[in-house]
């Protein structure tokens, strides 16, 4: 029987430019919060597009590219996740001249930040970052300015990414998660064994939740 006095952990694999994967943050985040659930959230890194070059790629093309989208299916989408995020108190500002970026420098950031028990605050901070203010989440000088504006030390962010100390970590975090079969994301692991993949919508987490609360009983 699990300790249910213990915070429910919850492991979240994820990339700082996936849509969904802010959208389905937030709605967990607001299940949490209405069900009054004590918990531990873990993020972990997984690369969209691990081979992106530094320039990045326009972002409506690398859509058309990957999934096949017309250019009124990508708008659609936008409209979409726009309505969600606002109703959840995310903006998403999409433009025709947004771009999809390298996020592996992003994520070894995170993986430091978290040595420090800054990691969730600064994975909120690079989503909006991306999706609010369309930054260039692969320039290094972007990445240690949301560093020191969340509270980190920004000549030891941009020590980190000179050294590339934590580049091997977060190789072998990736590998990780998708040796245990992840290949999309968000994918949001509860107590360490029930897996939920995909933004499943408040109603729906509060619901898992609620199961949750009885198997941890």
């Amino acid at each position: 029987m699990t300790d249910q006095t213990a915070p429910l952990r919850i492991d979240i694999v994820s990339d700082v430019v996936c849509p969904w994967c802010i959208v389905g943050y937030r709605q967990l985040a607001a299940a949490l919060e209405a069900t009054g659930t004590e918990h531990e959230i873990h993020w972990h890194p997984f690369e969209l597009n691990p081979d992106m070059p530094i320039e990045g790629q326009n972002l409506g093309e690398h859509i058309a590219e990957k999934y096949g989208a017309t250019r009124e299916q990508s708008q659609e989408n936008r409209a979409r996740l726009s309505d969600l995020g606002t109703s959840l108190g995310f903006a998403f500002n999409f433009d025709d001249d947004m771009r999809m970026y390298n996020t592996f420098n992003a994520h070894q950031l995170i993986h430091w930040a978290d040595t420090q028990d800054r990691g969730h605050a600064l994975k909120q901070a690079l989503f909006a970052a991306y999706f609010t203010e369309r930054r260039d989440l692969s320039d290094p000088e972007v990445l240690v300015e949301i560093a020191s504006k969340t509270g980190l030390d920004a000549a030891e962010a941009r020590a980190v990414l000179d050294d590339q100390r934590y580049a091997q970590d977060v190789r072998q975090a990736e590998s990780f998660w998708v040796q245990q079969g992840i290949r999309g994301v968000p994918a949001m692991v509860f107590d360490r064994k029930h897996l939920v993949t995909g933004a499943q919508g408040t109603d729906n987490y509060t619901g898992i939740l609620a199961q949750l609360a009885q198997l941890r009983g």
